[in-house]
């Protein structure tokens, strides 16, 4: 079965055209062409601003008129992962659907159901004639992904609507109310590489196989961290074999927990059995911590080429040390909504070649004193090692307001439609919500969509049978939007 003949067809029809199209986070020409030519084709006022949203207007239906405004957002671009040994390239290649069981999942690559299915529902809405509703517009922003351009970009007054709907979160049944904020850490110092000992031999240390993940939504599964099994392995060859440090790098996104790194060392001939025992030791160990939460960590060591140069001992055992040292993962909890986290940081990028190091963090939290207590962490352990620091990139959280009315609009009418209650949660993740509330703050705000799994990585998965319950809320919601006093 093609995903176009799934239900509700009306949605899934968009969402395959929208994987034809490539979209990867600061490349979003093409999607944005096809988001203003979709909205224009409907005879719909459809505005580009200059920071590259999309936004389409459809007026209210007959006898709706009187009914509260309602924006439907989402954002255009997608995460571009892909299993390094699928061949794709994500500004000229479709994304391929495929469907096992209940669930739709791309093939090798990142599905775009992060935020495809937000646009694919939006648009059904702006394309439907048999759908009441007061006055809808349509947000689609640009690059939320790597910065959030589209949200920071968007200039007051340019909307019109009293309520936000964000179409962006990832469990069909939960109403988001409150997100994290967030801000980009960066550490980097340059050293100058030595020549490789003669006669040292070369080998290449591969980690694979971790399932990587959402850095907010997936921080709490406690999933390995390529860069900091890595780090621990080279920490303790340098510690108990002879050998020097070429070069290691690892993950490529902020907000992806990295899955993959690499790592080239040069050792003399009769510590080749020190490091292949070691690196066998520490794969054993970390696989065995691992095993009920990231089962498929694989950790090779293979001989290779002798390379150009080593980092100097005394600054790769620095650099291995300040990364060891970092904090990853969760660093607080919520207390105020159990099983939340509030306060994370996602040591996404690590290089240390070619005469420079570089490391790259997402840190996010709900409160902005505990993200910049985090930040503080980090730039301690890498200002010790004579690295330069900044920030950059902060967008605030979305404090929730439990009195908010289209919250009890959502919760009577998810009640009535299925018969149980819908959940009301905050998300350790940035949805756009904060940083547009601070535009618009008459706006009452909520976050809903149906289920996702494992986004910003390949076994990015879409539940079938929920894109039905979320477009139906969406239509029922739609509909009992009350009138403007």
């Amino acid at each position: 079965m093609d995903i176009i003949n799934l239900k509700p067809q009306r949605v899934w029809k968009h969402f395959y055209s929208l994987t034809q199209i490539p979209r990867p986070s600061k490349k979003e020409e093409k999607i944005r062409a096809f988001l203003a030519e979709f909205g224009r084709n409907l005879g719909l006022e459809t505005i580009v601003d200059e920071t590259g949203n999309v936004i389409i207007r459809k007026p209210a239906t007959p006898g709706m008129e009187n009914h509260k405004g309602v924006i439907l957002q989402a954002h255009m671009d997608m995460v571009p992962q892909k299993n390094n040994a699928t061949e794709h390239d994500f500004e000229k290649d479709p994304i391929i659907p495929r469907i096992e069981g209940e669930w739709v999942y791309a093939t090798g690559t990142t599905l775009g159901a992060d935020n495809g299915m937000g646009i694919a529902a939006a648009m059904a809405v702006l394309e439907a004639r048999d759908l009441k509703h007061g006055p809808v517009e349509v947000l689609i922003t640009t690059d939320e992904e790597t910065g959030m351009t589209g949200a920071r970009g968007l200039k007051p007054g340019v909307l019109q609507g009293d309520i936000l709907l964000n179409l962006d979160s990832e469990d069909e049944g939960e109403l988001y109310v409150g997100c994290a904020g967030g801000e980009d850490g960066s550490f980097e110092m340059e050293y100058q590489p030595s020549p490789v000992p003669a006669g040292w031999k070369a080998a290449r240390i591969n980690v694979t196989g971790l399932k990587g993940g959402h850095s907010g939504m997936d921080i709490i599964l406690g999933r390995g961290n390529a860069n900091k099994i890595m780090t621990r392995i080279l920490y303790h060859l340098l510690q108990e074999c002879n050998i020097c440090i070429a070069w290691a790098e690892g993950g490529n996104l902020r907000n992806a927990i990295p899955r993959e790194a690499d790592a080239v060392i040069c050792f003399p001939s009769d510590d080749a059995a020190c490091v292949k025992g070691k690196v066998e030791n520490m794969a054993g160990i970390i696989g065995n911590e691992l095993k009920q939460v990231d089962p498929g960590l694989e950790v090779n060591v293979t001989m290779c080429d002798i390379p150009a140069h080593v980092i100097p001992s005394e600054i790769a055992l620095k650099i291995i040390r300040a990364v060891y040292a970092a904090p990853n993962g969760v660093w607080g909890m919520s207390a105020s909504m159990p099983g939340l986290v509030e306060t994370s940081s996602n040591l996404a990028i690590f290089k240390a070649k070619d005469g420079k190091m570089a490391v790259h963090c997402l840190i996010r939290s709900l409160a902005d004193t505990a993200k910049q207590d985090m930040g503080t962490a980090l730039a301690c352990c890498f200002a010790n090692i004579g690295a330069s620091v900044s920030f950059s990139g902060a967008y605030p959280g979305w404090r929730p307001d439990m009195d908010s009315p289209i919250l009890k609009v959502m919760l009577d009418t998810y009640k009535k439609m299925y018969k149980q209650e819908a959940k009301v949660k905050a998300i350790h993740a940035g949805l756009e919500c904060g940083i547009l509330g601070g535009t618009y703050p008459h706006w009452d705000m909520i976050s809903f969509g149906p289920t996702l799994r494992s986004p910003h990585s390949p076994e990015e998965r879409c539940l079938i049978p929920t894109v039905q319950k979320f477009w139906d809320l969406i239509v029922e919601t739609l509909q009992n939007i009350p009138e403007k006093q």
